[in-house]
C-alpha cells in the first residue's frame, strides 16, 4: 500500500508524521472519508469542498489548491491500483511545540490513505441495525460545531464506547435540548406519514454528503416529501422506518432502537428503494480514476 504524505508516496510502514504534530497532540486538523466505486470517485468535488470549508472554519490553510488535491487523490488511487476503495484524506495543523498556539505550526501536513472498508457486516443490510440512545450529548455548536469534520472526534468516541458496552453497533446521540442529532458516524432518517425526515444540521448533525444524496434521491426518484425537522426519540420509536446514511455505511436500515421494534421489524419499502437507487448512482457516476 502506498500512502501520500506531504508531496511523496511512501510504503505503509514508512509513512510517518512527527510526534509534535498538533493533529496528534490536540486533534487539530480536518479530514474527509470518500468512496470510489467501479473506477470512479463518488462525489469527490463535494467532499473536497467540505474539507476546505472545515479547514477555513478552524483557520487552517490546506497546502494545495483544490484542483491539485483532486488530481493527487486520483494519483494515489492509481498508485495503489484501486477501482473500489475508501479514501481517508487528512490535513493536520502540522509540527509545532507542546503548546496550544497554532501559530507555532508553520507547515500543515497532508496525507491520503486509500484502502478498503466494510463498516457493517453485509447481513445487517438485510435485517437492520439494533441501536441504542446514549447519554453522551452531541457537541454544541458554540463549542465545536459538528459541521466541522475535525480530527477531534472524542465526543463521538465517548458515545461509541457506550454503544459498545450495550453491544450495539451504533449509537444515537441527542443534542443538549434532547432532540435527535445524529449517530456516532452516520446521519439518521425516519419515515413518518409518507414523509422522510432528518435532523437539521444546526441541531447537531454533520452536513453529510450521503445525507444530501439521499435527500435528492428521495425527492427526485421516489417523489417523497423530505423535511429537515427536529424530532425526539419518541418519533424514532413510532416511525414507520428508520435508516442511517454515511460514506462508509452508505444506506443501512434500522429495525430496533432501545429494545423497541421499528415498524414491522424489518427494512421498509422506502429504505430498500433508497438502498437500490443509491447503489445505482454510485456505480454510474463520479470522477474517473483512470
Amino acid at each position: 500500500m502506498k500512502i501520500y504524505l506531504n508531496g511523496k508516496l511512501y510504503d505503509k510502514k514508512e509513512a510517518k508524521i512527527s510526534v509534535f504534530d498538533h493533529g496528534l497532540l490536540y486533534g487539530d486538523g480536518v479530514f474527509e472519508g470518500i468512496r470510489a466505486y467501479n473506477g470512479k470517485v463518488f462525489k469527490l468535488k463535494e467532499h473536497l469542498r467540505r474539507l476546505y470549508h472545515s479547514a477555513r472554519a478552524i483557520t487552517l490553510t490546506i497546502p494545495m489548491e483544490i484542483a491539485q488535491l483532486e488530481k493527487t487523490v486520483l494519483e494515489t488511487l492509481r498508485a495503489n491500483h484501486l477501482r473500489d476503495a475508501y479514501i481517508r484524506l487528512v490535513v493536520t495543523r502540522g509540527e509545532g511545540d507542546l503548546g496550544l498556539d497554532p501559530r507555532k505550526c508553520p507547515t500543515p501536513s497532508l496525507l491520503i490513505i486509500t484502502d478498503k472498508i466494510a463498516l457493517y457486516p453485509q447481513d445487517l443490510y438485510k435485517k437492520g441495525l439494533d441501536l441504542v440512545t446514549v447519554a453522551t450529548k452531541r457537541n454544541i455548536s458554540e463549542a465545536l460545531n459538528p459541521c466541522i469534520k475535525s480530527l477531534n472526534y472524542l465526543n463521538n468516541i465517548m458515545a461509541k464506547i457506550e454503544a459498545n458496552r450495550a453491544h450495539a453497533p451504533e449509537a444515537i446521540m441527542l443534542n443538549k435540548d434532547g432532540y435527535v442529532a445524529e449517530c456516532t458516524g452516520d446521519n439518521i432518517f425516519i419515515v413518518m406519514n409518507h414523509s422522510l425526515i432528518t435532523p437539521p444540521c444546526w441541531a447537531g448533525a454533520l452536513d453529510g454528503i450521503t445525507r444530501s444524496t439521499v435527500i435528492g434521491l428521495a425527492s427526485e426518484k421516489l417523489k417523497i416529501e423530505t423535511k429537515e425537522e427536529l424530532f425526539t426519540p419518541y418519533n424514532i420509536y413510532t416511525a414507520e422506518e428508520v435508516f442511517l446514511t454515511g460514506t462508509a455505511a452508505e444506506v443501512i436500515p434500522v429495525t430496533k432502537v432501545d429494545d423497541r421494534t421499528i415498524g414491522a421489524g424489518k427494512p421498509g419499502t422506502v429504505t430498500n428503494r433508497l438502498i437500490e437507487e443509491f447503489k445505482k448512482l454510485t456505480q454510474n457516476s463520479g470522477t474517473p480514476i483512470y
